[in-house]
């Protein structure tokens, strides 16, 4: 006898015809009622049309008379069983059903325009439902006959991929809102930034030039941060990042809600290094010992005693860390919704762009157009989980050409795609790095006075540049540009407000 497979259930009779015969979820009666409600009242579309389409008709001949008379109202004239009835002469699936008469008894039996929204509702539900379906049957299909050049996690990839654009579809539609929402809105972020010691309607950097002229990382932005390689471009984000999870606080207001009062939670997306190069960066930021020094555990006893003191304070931090590489648009995507559901998230930092990939089954060979969709990817991410979204981005080696290598928009690397999604661009610029590489060298032709000179000269400038860091703001949607000076420190990767000479306190004598 052979024996059953262990793990499927035997069934019987009625059972087996009705897992073998289920179809797929529909209701019939409510497109009929939705439809006779259209044909006697065309104001009836104007309640579904926001939502609801052709394709989601279970029956295609109930989807093409939805298309029909929202043609004919798009166009001013009115839809109903006469001036429908042309169009549907010569249409055999309607013929099948009653010919011309079937569009009389659908508005016949038509519902009140009340409840035409509650019916196209329901059709979308189920419309979704049936796509869901269908999702899973190609999940199941191509994990038992997969292609050998498609490895599992590219399949799970694409599947997240179609579950998302499926979530898309059925999220609530967009739409107007009235003034008096948006003023609302706005009102309860003044409140919010009022509140603040910082003023900020934003996500502060703890920087204080770069806060006054940003306002903050603002949710639903997009903030790219570009530079050359050393530039520091990590070591600013992670300060920033780390400077938002630290000040994180929150409250309960009369509703028992959570309120954010100050700082974010973090999600730190880091394709590049590791989680644990990462926290050493964080971890030497605040105890103050040189990075190298702690990768080498170079320390003495009074040193180490620092770095558990802050390792302890770090691990009370709402920083996560996610260091998958060659991460795609959709497995960001579900790693960053995953967390808003479990922990909450007001900051997601990415580091970096030209290390993503758009993901998807199909690759694209023109990374100019891959780039693009992964900025429209994350500009999307930042608008739906409602939070800043800061990615880091590499710049040509155009600068290198230059004498004045101070970065402009169109340095970034596939320029137009990242300028055009991002809200605000903002690059990073350490001159010393340029002058420590120039140092001159005397030539066989020059005079030591020639040289000495020369060599005075670049080692001034050179002197003024030392810890010296620019960040420029080269595009702002809602402010202005313009840059500002940071103090950075090598040992420490750590950028810091710059105290100019004339901001200097007065020293008794």
């Amino acid at each position: 006898m052979e024996t059953p497979h262990p793990h499927l259930t035997p069934i019987d009779g009625d059972k087996a015809d009705d897992a073998l015969y289920r179809e797929a979820p529909h209701n019939v009666e409510a497109e009929q009622a939705l439809l006779g409600a259209v044909l006697v009242n065309n104001e009836a579309l104007n309640r579904v049309v926001g939502f609801l389409d052709e394709t989601h008709f279970y029956e295609p001949v109930h989807g093409r008379i939805f298309a029909a008379a929202q043609a004919l109202t798009e166009r001013g004239q009115i839809a109903n069983p006469v001036t429908l009835k042309t169009y549907f002469e010569a249409d055999g699936a309607l013929t099948e059903i009653g010919g011309a008469q079937y569009l009389g008894r659908l508005a016949g039996a038509a519902i009140t325009i009340i409840n035409a929204e509650h019916y196209g509702r329901t059709i979308f539900d189920l419309a979704m439902r049936r796509a869901l379906i269908e999702v899973g049957e190609a999940m199941v299909n191509t994990a038992y006959d997969s292609p050998y050049d498609l490895p599992a996690d590219a399949q799970i990839e694409d599947a997240e991929h179609r579950l998302f654009r499926l979530a898309e579809d059925g999220s609530p539609e967009g739409g107007f809102k009235s003034l008096e929402q948006s003023l609302t809105e706005a009102v309860r972020m003044m409140e919010a930034a009022y509140k603040r010691d910082s003023g900020l309607t934003g996500v502060a950097t703890d920087l204080r030039d770069l806060d006054e002229l940003l306002g903050g990382l603002h949710a639903s932005d997009l903030v790219i941060l570009a530079g050359r390689p050393s530039m520091g471009k990590t070591a600013l984000a992670t300060n920033i990042a780390f400077a938002a999870a630290r000040r994180y606080c929150e409250e309960s207001d009369e509703n028992d809600e959570t309120q954010v009062i100050d700082g974010a939670k973090v999600a730190f997306f880091s394709l590049e290094m590791s989680a644990e190069q990462l926290a050493t960066r964080i971890v030497s930021e605040v105890s103050g010992i040189d990075s190298e020094r702690l990768r080498r555990g170079k320390m003495n006893k009074d040193e180490f005693l620092r770095v558990v003191s802050a390792a302890q304070e770090l691990s009370r931090v709402p920083f996560f860390i996610d260091d998958t590489p060659a991460l795609s648009i959709p497995a960001l995507r579900t790693r960053a919704r995953r967390l808003k559901r479990t922990h909450g998230l007001g900051l997601i930092v990415v580091d970096y762009l030209q290390l993503m990939r758009a993901g998807g089954a199909t690759r694209i060979e023109n990374r100019v157009q891959e780039i693009s969709e992964i900025t429209q990817g994350l500009k999307a991410l930042a608008k739906e989980l409602n939070v800043p979204v800061l990615a880091l981005s590499q710049l040509s080696r155009a600068v290198e050409q230059r004498d004045n290598k101070r970065p402009q928009l169109a340095d970034l690397r596939e320029s137009g795609a990242i300028e055009q999604d991002a809200d605000v661009v903002m690059f990073v610029y350490r001159e010393e790095y340029y002058l420590r590489r120039d140092e001159p060298q005397q030539r066989l032709e020059e005079s030591g006075d020639h040289f000495a000179e020369r060599y005075t000269q670049w080692k001034e400038k050179f002197e003024t540049s030392v810890n010296l860091a620019e960040v420029i703001v080269a595009k702002q949607r809602h402010g202005p540009v313009g840059h500002v000076n940071l103090r950075f420190e090598h040992q420490t990767t750590k950028f810091d407000d710059l105290v100019e000479d004339d901001h200097l306190p007065d020293v008794p004598f």
